[in-house]
């Protein structure tokens, strides 16, 4: 065997040295040692030319299926980057290059890569290249795979023209996918010039309608990618590639019957026509008598036929997120090649077939959320000898097996039973599956305590979910947890669990134990020391009866994102220590018994998002560091304290708030005239402030604790289209700022119970977001501004018991508020109040000119009508008219929904 040539071997070094290389991958390309033994390094055993270099990062998709989802860190720390040297010209034999899945930043493919002609692989996939892919790789004349794929998102490359492509007359693998090939009119002229192509990729290409061809002289190709384009017919040619094994042309504009030409496609294993507007039923395909995967999504309500029986060698059926209704037909159970069946989040009716329990090759089944109901047995298992993952969530469903039933897929890693009858007693048969890594029996009926066996038998578990049950007893420590996966979950909350909390292994990230009855101090926990890093990244310990100080133990909780503790009764200062948190985003203290001042050590938490420390006794100014330390804060609840002082103006610099709530305090002074700088509410657009992880089978999101219109409220799921502002409950005096009415983002704008004076600015109808108004118990003079007839989305409106006059403005939804929003002001006139304005010499003002009035209040009537429907006009197109508008907002937040789908439904196979 002979070592490699000084001269590859230093240009290998010369690479080496343009690359940045953070993680050290090429600790081995060093000195004078045989390069062929370096890292990624493939040589000829004869010659010791360099033929192959693997220099490939991981993908997102390789990245999670590894159970670790901060992949943007990964991608700053450990790919390569910087420049690529032409030393690699001097690799004479040099035939596979594959730098894929690292970040170049942008920069342009090299020209000279064209000048290695003895490429037969090139894989720059997902490398963040960008600008137009260069003419030179025409050069490449023995390359037969090409993968320039930017699905990743961090390149932005373009072909202007196809033609360079011709030259390349052996490739059988081209993948483009998400490179902008617009312009290239020409792309399938190209194509047929290319008779060895085998596998083509072209999704998300921005793609113009597909012409036709007379001729087909690319018939090899086995698979042909072009979803995510802006196709509407489908081509005839497409029909004589006799040999296509797989076809993708989902999510297009492809529209009426599905093409009865498919049938003669009998070579066609996987068919994917989701996400169109096809209104055919399934079985127009089932004369494919091979096909193995078949996936579809139709527009309209439609019904799973008996024809699939027809589909004999199929493998995958893929039918989620339809609107097929009706019962699941029993043909499914005669389909014995079957290892894939997804019918989730339809709407399903009738039981689970017995049938289904017949197919023995079946290796994952997901029924969940449909309407599916009635009891389900033994026999509906009996020969799902190899399932491993079955989700049938959401369903109606009841289980009845005796209490020593032995279920016969003993090797499954995934079962998802979430609002199924199982209980009242904790299933025995759960021991015997012990390759279990996910289980979901939430809302399940059990009413029972939960066995020890079940604490010993849970180290492989990574996500447990046994919430909205009502389970008893105390909860044993949990030493052992899964450590296989980055995110692992326990998720235990809404049930009857009490005494003290429970130890936990250090590998659970996520811990739910809200809404239980659980009881003392929290320092064994808190303050519990172990050898091995806490990983725990959300806590959520929420409605319990905990008391006691909150020990100043958690720096040694680095990792914390997520701290929960409100609704307890906690008391003593804050814990200066939860300021070396430097990842958290959400502070959760509200309604405890807290005192002392917000400890100075917070401002080192620079990523806060989300900080509630309402319903407390906290005493001192508010801090006015807040500002300029947390750029991203969206929720700030200081409410019902005993903050004293003004208003910090630093608290302006809070750009992205979207909440502040800082009633009921003994705050003075006016309100401050740089209020109109908090950006975020300056605007209705829904923020993306609001912090939110997924982990594969979990999800936390922030949430709110808000009072409107007289109610406490807790936002969730749409906590990013909530604004409001609270100021309520001060001793704050002077005007109400003009520039108050600049925050046209505003829902909800509370401003009572001060001393607040002046006139009601004349601009307030410039905020037409708002929906509630209250300005009640201050010491306002003057007019109601008539522009607050502007003000369509308004539903409750107080402005009682100040020195308000004149007649309240008429024609709008003013008058349909109660009479008591408007008592109190002595002057005030007119509907609703019963004192009417017919003084000799003044007129009523009203919305419209005399000559537009009608008699008998019928303008009035009818412009509340008017006023409220073009509140939902308005409101409906601002919330779903982009999605109908803009194409790319429509793709973006779509191909999102199918990742978040992906990760789910093949994160275990």
């Amino acid at each position: 065997m002979s070592g490699c040539s000084p001269s590859e071997r230093e240009a290998l070094l010369k690479f080496k040295h343009e690359l940045k290389d953070p993680s050290k991958r090429l600790t081995t390309w060093v000195g004078d040692g045989d390069c062929c033994s370096w890292s990624g390094v493939i040589c000829d055993n004869l010659t010791g030319h360099v033929l192959e270099l693997h220099l490939r990062s991981l993908s997102h998709q390789e990245y999670y299926d590894l159970g670790r989802y901060d992949y943007e860190e990964y991608r700053m720390k450990s790919t390569f980057g910087g420049k690529i040297s032409p030393s690699l010209l001097n690799l004479k034999e040099l035939r596979f290059l594959d730098l894929s899945n690292n970040d170049f930043g942008g920069i342009q493919i090299p020209k000279f890569l064209g000048s290695i002609g003895s490429l037969r692989y090139l894989n720059l996939s997902g490398a963040g290249f960008g600008g137009m892919i260069p003419h030179e790789l025409a050069n490449l004349s023995n390359l037969q795979y090409l993968n320039l794929n930017e699905l990743s998102g961090y390149g932005t490359l373009y072909v202007d023209s196809f033609h360079w492509l011709s030259s390349l007359s052996l490739l059988e693998f081209l993948d483009l996918s998400y490179v902008e090939l617009s312009q290239s009119f020409n792309w399938l002229e190209v194509m047929n010039t290319l008779p060895f192509l085998e596998e083509v990729h072209l999704s998300g290409c921005e793609l113009v309608p597909i012409p036709s061809l007379v001729n087909v002289n690319f018939s090899s190709l086995s698979i042909l990618d072009l979803s995510w384009n802006s196709f509407s017919l489908v081509p005839k040619w497409i029909f004589l590639l006799k040999s296509l094994k797989s076809l993708n042309l989902a999510r297009n504009f492809f529209y009426g019957p599905i093409p009865k030409d498919f049938r003669n496609m009998t070579s066609l294993q996987e068919l994917d026509l989701s996400v169109n507007d096809f209104n055919s039923s399934v079985p127009i395909v089932y004369s494919i008598y091979l096909i193995l995967s078949f996936s579809v999504l139709f527009p309209m309500p439609c019904k799973l036929s008996n024809h699939l029986i027809h589909f004999k060698a199929l493998v995958s059926l893929y039918l989620s997120s339809n609107s097929i209704s009706g019962p699941i037909p029993l043909a499914l159970g005669e389909l014995m090649s079957l290892r894939y069946l997804y019918l989730d989040n339809n709407k399903l009716n009738g039981s689970m077939p017995v049938s289904l329990g017949g197919l023995t090759n079946l290796e994952s089944l997901s029924i969940s959320d449909n309407l599916l109901e009635g009891n389900v047995s033994d026999i509906h298992f009996a020969k799902l000898i190899k399932l491993r993952y079955f989700d049938a969530s959401e369903n109606h469903l009841m289980l009845r097996v005796s209490s020593d039933w032995i279920p016969p897929p003993i090797h499954l890693q995934v079962l998802q039973l979430s609002s199924w009858a199982i209980g009242p007693q904790f299933p025995r048969w759960l021991s015997l599956l012990k390759s279990l890594a996910v289980l979901d029996l939430s809302n399940s009926k059990i009413s029972s305590n939960i066995p020890f066996w079940f604490w010993n038998s849970s180290s492989q578990l990574f996500y447990l979910n046994l919430s909205h049950n009502q389970i008893y007893g105390n909860i044993p420590d949990i030493p052992y947890f899964s450590h296989y996966y980055y995110y692992s979950t326990i998720d235990l909350s809404s049930n009857h669990f009490q005494g003290p909390l429970p130890h936990v292994s250090s590998n659970v990230t996520d811990l739910y134990l809200s809404n239980n009855l659980f009881s003392g101090s929290i320092s064994h926990f808190v303050c519990r020391k172990i050898h091995k890093v806490k990983r725990m990244r959300l806590i959520n310990l929420d409605n319990n009866f905990l008391s006691g100080q909150i020990r100043d133990c958690w720096s040694s909780w680095s990792n914390l994102e997520y701290i929960r503790l409100s609704n307890n009764n906690f008391s003593g200062n804050i814990p200066r220590s939860i300021g070396t948190l430097t990842f958290l985003k959400s502070l959760h203290l509200r309604n405890n018994s807290l005192s002392g001042e917000i400890p100075l050590s917070l401002r080192d938490c620079t990523s806060l998002v989300s900080l509630d420390l309402g319903e407390n006794q906290l005493i001192g100014h508010i801090p006015p560091w807040m500002g300029a330390s947390f750029p991203s804060m969206a929720f700030l609840n200081l409410r019902e304290n005993k903050f004293h002082g003004h208003i910090p103006p630093e608290l302006c610099q809070l750009a992205s708030l979207q909440i502040l709530d800082l009633a009921h305090n003994d705050l003075a002074r006016t309100i401050p005239s740089c209020i109109d700088k908090l950006s975020a509410m300056t605007t209705s657009n829904p923020a993306a402030s609001f912090y939110g992880y997924r982990s594969l089978y979990a999800s936390a999101s922030d949430y709110a604790t808000i009072v409107s219109k007289g109610r406490i409220v807790e936002y969730f799921s749409i906590l990013g289209f909530v604004k409001s502002l609270d100021l309520s409950g001060n001793n704050l005096s002077g005007d109400i700022p003009e520039v108050l009415t600049k925050l046209i983002g505003l829902q909800s704008l509370n401003l009572s119970d001060n001393l607040l004076s002046g006139r009601i600015p004349e601009d307030i109808g410039a905020m037409v977001e708002v929906e509630a108004i209250d300005f009640s118990q201050n010491q306002l003079f003057g007019e109601i501004p008539q522009s607050m007839t502007k003000l369509t989305y308004l539903s409750d409106l107080n402005l009682s018991d100040n020195n308000l006059s004149g007649t309240i403005p008429t024609g709008t939804q003013l008058q349909s508020f109660n009479a008591s929003s408007f008592t109190g002001n002595k002057g005030l006139c007119g509907p609703p109040l019963t004192n009417n304005c017919t003084v000799p010499g003044v007129q009523p003002r009203t919305e419209s000119s005399n000559e537009n009035r009608k008699s008998d209040g019928g303008f009035e009537v009818n412009g509340f009508y008017v006023s409220m429907a073009l509140g939902f006009i308005v409101g409906f197109w601002g919330a779903f008219g982009p999605l109908v508008v803009n194409r790319q907002w429509r793709h973006a937040y779509f191909h999102f929904l199918d990742h978040l789908w992906d990760k789910v439904r093949w994160g275990l196979r």
